[in-house]
């Protein structure tokens, strides 16, 4: 496996080398099988893309490249280059939340510095196809970090005074909070409006697209969603 980047400028070139290739020939160069769909192996792509670039943390809860302060997203975009679905940035947290802020939460440490790689995602391409786009180097500007501290505040208060069955897809301007589970019967312990244990579906939260369509369009100048 490919060792992990001493620095921003050695990820960044190593992801413009990468640029262009479809996933296959990626897959292929690393001894991977490429799948015929996303359904069962939705973390393919990224899992793909970390062992292109060296990441090393998995599904640990830090940065991708934690030595040098970046997180890795795959994006999936459309022929106009618009996101077509939401970003997962990670788990949210239901228990030990009390004295929790915004200042020293994953989810802020995760979007500190975003490697973004935009990848081909239309339907009717064939996943061994799809080619990885140019990628980009992303900090929150201080607008974009207020409202993400915003909408992480709203539904971190819904958490805490154990009301999380109330969130629904319209809080958040930037972040969204849904249900992260592969099944049903894959529950997780929060609390209840009365401080009661209850089990629950685990929560992720994502980035809403119109948010990233921001992103892609201050550095690719494209349109950005109406």
């Amino acid at each position: 496996m490919i060792s992990p980047p001493t620095s921003e400028a050695e990820l960044l070139n190593r992801a413009y080398s990468i640029a262009g290739f479809t996933l296959n020939e990626l897959a292929t160069q690393n001894n991977l099988i490429c799948p015929q769909d996303l359904c069962r192996e939705k973390g393919w792509v990224g899992m793909l893309l970390e062992r292109c670039l060296g990441a090393i943390a998995g599904n640990k809860p830090e940065q991708d490249f934690q030595n040098i302060g970046i997180e890795l997203k795959s994006i999936p975009i459309s022929y106009m280059g618009k996101p077509l679905e939401t970003t997962f940035v990670c788990i949210a947290p239901f228990i030990k939340v009390q004295g929790l802020t915004w200042e020293n939460s994953h989810i802020r440490n995760k979007l500190s510095k975003v490697l973004w790689i935009p990848v081909e995602g239309e339907r009717e391409i064939p996943i061994r196809d799809r080619h990885v786009g140019t990628p980009l180097i992303w900090q929150p500007s201080a607008e974009e970090e207020a409202q993400l501290k915003v909408d992480w505040e709203e539904l971190m208060e819904f958490i805490v005074l154990g009301k999380v069955h109330k969130i629904n897809a319209r809080h958040g301007e930037y972040l969204q909070l849904r249900p992260k589970a592969a099944n049903s019967k894959e529950l997780t312990i929060a609390y209840g409006d009365r401080g009661q244990p209850i089990k629950t579906l685990p929560r992720a939260f994502y980035l809403r697209t119109q948010f990233t369509a921001r992103i892609l369009s201050h550095y690719f100048t494209l349109p950005e969603n109406k």
